[in-house]
């Protein structure tokens, strides 16, 4: 069971591949499992809850199935091992960020009762490479290349540096190695992801090195797309711009977490850049890739946010037309320095703002949606239509899997996994639909 981000998921598909080559066979369905692992995220309270509800409910398959075990890892995991070990009973065994890859160890230790705890540091240094056992759950649609392990930055709000340790990257031709083995299984589109992909090789090449990185992806043999995430705006230099704007595998699409507007609120967050440099960053992206999508997200009701501030968030979200925006209430956390800080929001004045700015969303992407109206885009074909088979799903390269909008394409034999030529002939809030071509 994996919760949490597409990085743990990149984690789980490694402690899979690890435990098939040891003979263990993998099962889609947990009551058909000897032993369940839950791999957590510990990032914010609801996922918290989440990590927990999932132990629970696992636990109760050693009375109604024939679970033996229910092994915990992931971030969670790494940040209250004690407390879960102490607290939740029905544990019997956990294992840290920087050990997973001893999951068979754990899962033999686990079953002869002696709940066995796997924490060799306290600051992980562990990353995959193209070597790794790995097994992709992605089928042969899409898969993700952690292509740097970690996080440098202090952001006031975050814990993330306390679970994952420090920046680590892996080197160009690791990556490309992986991402050609990929291709060659019939994978369509790879997915860049980090803790922040924009500061990628200042550890091992002394300088960012993203832009290196997606010029040797785009010469990896194969029809594919190469999605690009989490890119930081403090550290996205005019080279990664031409990178993107040239390379035809790299799709026109940007996910950059912003966070927030104010300048106030940033250096309060302890972000790097401000306002002023984020509008010319996004100018400059669109006059140099056209018709470029730029997802973001935001946090609302961050320590010290006035309704003044809220005010000129939603403007900023309007002004600067963003595809898509994945809005979030500002969570407290344990161990993190705006946590301590005054001026906390309410609940109550939280979830308003995040109703609000959410319809702001909705109204732009919709604005933006319209524009594919009339053209032909390549579409991604994914699924068949639940209610009606005739009708193809999938996306094009505007549109990141799971987390952004769809295209429904009619008059189409395609199969899942092909790349079609579709003309749009309808936008809606967040999808599309159209006809093949």
């Amino acid at each position: 069971m994996t919760l949490g981000c597409e990085k743990n998921l990149v984690d789980s598909e490694v402690m899979m591949g690890i435990a098939q080559g040891e003979a263990y066979t993998i099962v889609e369905n947990p009551e058909d499992a000897d032993v369940v692992v839950v791999n957590t995220c510990g990032f914010i309270d609801t996922a918290k809850a989440e990590s927990v509800e999932t132990i629970l409910t696992m636990a109760q398959l050693k009375e109604t199935a024939n679970v033996k075990s229910v092994l915990v890892a992931g971030c969670m995991a790494q940040r209250y091992k004690d407390e879960l070990m102490d607290e939740i009973p029905e544990i019997d065994g956990i294992v840290g960020t920087q050990d997973f890859i001893r999951i068979t160890d754990l899962v033999e230790e686990s079953l002869t009762g002696s709940r066995p705890r796997y924490f060799s540091a306290d600051n992980p240094v562990y990353l995959y490479d193209e070597a790794t056992p790995r097994v992709h759950t992605s089928g042969n649609i899409s898969a993700y290349i952690k292509i740097a392990e970690g996080c440098n930055h202090a952001c006031t709000f975050c814990i993330i540096p306390t679970m994952r340790g420090k920046l680590r990257s892996r080197s160009i031709e690791s990556i490309v190695t992986e991402a050609q083995g990929l291709v060659d299984q019939g994978v369509k589109e790879l997915i860049l992801i980090a803790q922040d992909t924009t500061d990628y090789g200042i550890d091992i090449y002394k300088e960012r090195r993203l832009a290196d990185l997606l010029r040797a992806l785009n010469e990896v043999e194969g029809q594919f797309w190469i999605r690009l995430h989490y890119a930081y705006p403090g550290f996205f230099t005019d080279e990664v711009i031409t990178a993107i704007a040239e390379c035809d595998k790299v799709a026109k699409y940007i996910d950059m977490p912003l966070q927030h507007s104010e300048d106030k609120i940033l250096k309060s967050m302890q972000r790097p850049g401000h306002q002023a440099g984020v509008r010319k960053l996004v100018k400059k992206i669109r006059e140099r890739v056209p018709n470029v999508a730029l997802r973001t997200s935001i946090i609302v009701g961050f320590p010290g946010e006035t309704d003044e501030d809220f005010e000129n968030l939603c403007n900023f979200v309007r002004d600067l037309e963003f595809d898509h925006i994945g809005v979030f209430t500002y969570s407290p956390e344990e161990g993190t320095p705006s946590a301590e800080f005054g001026e906390q929001v309410p609940e109550a004045v939280k979830e308003r703002r995040h109703n609000i700015l959410m319809e702001v969303a909705r109204e732009v992407a919709s604005a933006r949606q319209a524009r594919h109206v009339g053209e032909v885009l390549d579409v991604l074909i994914e699924k068949f239509d639940e209610e009606d088979e005739k009708i193809r799903v999938g996306r094009t390269q505007f549109d990141a899997r799971d987390i952004d909008g769809l295209v429904f394409v009619a008059n189409s034999d395609a199969n899942v996994g092909d790349m079609i030529k579709v003309r749009v002939t309808h936008a809606y809030d967040f999808d599309l639909s159209g006809e093949a071509v």
